[in-house]
């Protein structure tokens, strides 16, 4: 335990050992890493706890250096644990090194047990270990996957539960997800272009450019149209158009008389590619959606269903979004060592169930949550949806911000759900 302190916040570190595999007595352990943050000024107070759960999967919790956004609003009321979720950051962290030395079907083995059923039964551990009866969880995007799991399986150790831009689908295939989540990529591609007219030439001249030519990425990765198209991601986070069309006008300089896209922009696009530095976001990203069945490579599937997203040169340009493909295991660098284990991933039909529909039914914990209409990535029909089959539970429903709200305005949207949470309490208490 390691303690740290600057003006106004102190920070405490914390890890526990856990095992891999909970259903296992003689499963090996790894470890979790979490980091309480409290005002100083309220460090001897008992306060409650609000445990966050980060977005993903495979990313680790934020590193911060002051208050600010959410985390200064839940200061006010709370002591906040930022949980490394298992494999992320401090938290026996997996990519291509730690990796490494696995077959692919241990590979594929180890990974299996990294999704938000266990991730929940980590930070359950956790409580225990600091003596904690109840605590509060907020949960972004994955985080609140990771939510719904925590309220159907252990409700009787939550006080409240806070949900930013991650109501997930509880039932049903994969490929419905990514069915919508076309559609809402397809609807940003045209806001785009509408908004930049000019955008959609200079990228059929880029994409042309990369088919004609040997391109390579700074690391040395051969750099390819799907590659490019992949950065729509972008489109799903609030204030990104103007900065994504400043990065293609760029794209393009003059060596010896000749158009060439220069080292900046290509510089970019390697530090775009988020899969390089978190492969584990990449190979478990669609076992998030299973339950008893297998992913089979559903965006990759469902892609065929609109066509618009395979580049050709007389069709209009379209960006793809968060979609994980298996062509990704043959070009970026960190994850051709994982293609193996991605493949049997993908084939994996007995992924254990991530809800309890029967549970989240009769839930008596406050269940407080922004849902975006607009949302690119987590599909506002499907939340709601959901949130009709769960009781006690309340969504503040708006288009003022995309997936990422809670980094844009975090303290109003953490202070409106906590009053929500505190009139969900008060109305069933």
């Amino acid at each position: 335990m390691q303690d740290l302190w600057d003006r106004h916040l102190r920070y405490r570190s914390h890890h526990v050992d856990v095992p891999l595999d909970h259903s296992d007595v003689d499963s090996p352990s790894i470890s979790i890493f979490a980091r309480e943050v409290v005002d100083t000024r309220k460090n001897e107070q008992d306060l409650p706890w609000l445990v966050y759960f980060q977005g993903g999967p495979g990313m680790e919790s934020p590193r911060p250096n002051g208050a600010s956004g959410w985390l200064k609003r839940a200061l006010d009321d709370y002591r906040v644990l930022l949980l490394d979720q298992r494999g992320t950051g401090l938290s026996s962290p997996v990519n291509h090194q730690t990796l490494a030395h696995l077959t692919a079907a241990e590979q594929a083995d180890y990974l299996s047990h990294f999704r938000a059923d266990s991730i929940v039964k980590d930070a359950e551990c956790l409580r225990e270990a600091l003596g904690i009866k109840q605590w509060a969880i907020l949960g972004q995007s994955f985080g609140g996957f990771c939510a719904l799991t925590y309220l159907s399986f252990f409700p009787q150790s939550l006080s409240r539960a806070f949900v930013t831009g991650g109501i997930p689908p509880i039932e049903g295939h994969a490929d419905r997800v990514y069915q919508k989540t076309y559609q809402r990529v397809e609807d940003k591609n045209q806001q785009f272009f509408a908004q930049f007219p000019d955008a959609q030439a200079r990228c059929h001249e880029i994409a042309q450019y990369l088919q004609n030519n040997a391109v390579t990425l700074p690391n040395g990765q051969p750099f390819t149209v799907e590659q490019f198209q992949t950065i729509g991601l972008n489109l799903g986070r609030g204030h990104a158009g103007l900065p994504l069309y400043y990065l293609l006008e760029r794209a393009f300089i003059e060596v010896n008389g000749e158009r060439v896209l220069s080292y900046p922009f290509l510089d970019a696009m390697q530090a775009e590619q988020g899969y390089l530095t978190n492969p584990f976001y990449a190979i478990l990203h669609e076992s998030i959606y299973c339950q008893q069945q297998a992913s089979q490579w559903s965006a990759h599937r469902v892609r065929d269903q609109f066509p618009q997203f395979h580049y050709q040169p007389d069709q209009p340009f379209r960006f793809t979004g968060e979609m994980v493909y298996p062509w990704m295991f043959d070009q970026l660098a960190t994850l051709k060592p994982l293609k193996d284990a991605a493949m049997l991933l993908a084939e994996k039909t007995d992924w254990p169930a991530l809800y309890d529909l029967e549970a989240l039914k009769h839930n008596t914990v406050p269940l407080a949550c922004a849902t975006y209409v607009d949302d690119m990535f987590v599909e506002f029909d499907y939340s709601r949806q959901t949130l009709a089959k769960i009781a006690n539970s309340q969504a503040w429903m708006t288009n003022e911000y995309e997936h990422n709200g809670i980094g844009v305005d975090g303290e109003r949207i953490l202070d409106r759900l906590i009053d929500i949470g505190d009139n969900l309490a008060a109305l069933h208490g």
